[in-house]
C-alpha cells in the first residue's frame, strides 16, 4: 500500500436476492519511517583482492516505498550507483576505504553506517609454491 491508497472502502458481491454492498470503511495508510539500513559484502567483510569482484548490497528493514538509493564513496563527491546493489569489477588499490549507502522514500532520507573496503596486495600464482 502507498499513501495515496487511504481513504473509504467497500465492497459487494451477489447474495441470493442480488447484489448487496457492505457498509463503508475508512482506511488510512500511514508513512513507516525508514529503519534498520544495512550494508553487506561479497567477499564477506570487505576484503577483496586486487582486481576481483565486489558486491556491495544495502537493505531496508523498513519503509515506505518506494526506496531510492545512492551510493558513495570517501574519496569521491559522485555518485557511484543508484540500486541497492552496488558491484565494482577489477577492483584497483585506489578503490580501498569507507563505502556508505543512502536510501530515499521521497519525505525521509538514511544513511547507512560506512562500510570499510580494504583491497588486498596483488594475488601471487607462484606465492607458496613449490619450487
Amino acid at each position: 500500500l502507498q499513501l495515496h491508497h487511504s481513504g473509504h472502502c467497500c465492497c459487494e458481491g451477489w447474495v441470493v436476492s442480488g447484489w448487496k454492498e457492505s457498509e463503508l470503511v475508512t482506511v488510512t495508510v500511514h508513512r513507516v519511517t525508514l529503519l534498520g539500513l544495512s550494508l553487506s559484502a561479497q567477499p564477506p567483510g570487505g576484503q577483496v583482492a586486487l582486481r576481483d569482484r565486489l558486491v556491495l548490497s544495502c537493505e531496508v528493514a523498513m519503509g515506505t516505498g518506494p526506496l531510492s538509493f545512492s551510493w558513495h564513496w570517501e574519496g569521491l563527491g559522485t555518485l557511484l550507483g543508484t540500486g541497492p546493489r552496488l558491484e565494482l569489477r577489477h577492483v584497483g588499490d585506489n578503490d580501498s576505504g569507507q563505502y556508505w549507502c543512502r536510501v530515499s522514500d521521497r519525505d525521509s532520507v538514511a544513511k547507512s553506517d560506512p562500510l570499510n573496503v580494504t583491497v588486498l596486495g596483488e594475488w601471487d600464482p607462484w606465492a607458496g609454491a613449490d619450487p
